[in-house]
């Protein structure tokens, strides 16, 4: 882009190639976005793109009367 101009080259030797450092850590960062954002394949876990999964299952009755009551759990 800026490759004949001599104002380009002397700000590049006194600061660095800002720019391609900057394309660089962009490319850093949408590589690890993608892998965090990738299903969880591995594990059997994979679904379709564009469908949820299903809802997580309802605590325990014990565990919701515990959110609202102090005590240990019935037996």
């Amino acid at each position: 882009m800026f490759q004949d101009s001599p104002i380009y080259d002397r700000l590049i030797a006194e600061r660095g190639d800002i720019p391609t450092q900057a394309r660089r850590e962009a490319e850093r960062i949408r590589r690890e976005l993608e892998f965090v954002m990738q299903p969880l394949q591995g594990m059997g876990h994979a679904q379709p793109p564009g469908r949820p999964g299903p809802p997580p299952p309802a605590p325990p009755t014990w565990q919701q009367r515990n959110a609202l009551l102090p005590g240990p759990p019935p037996h």
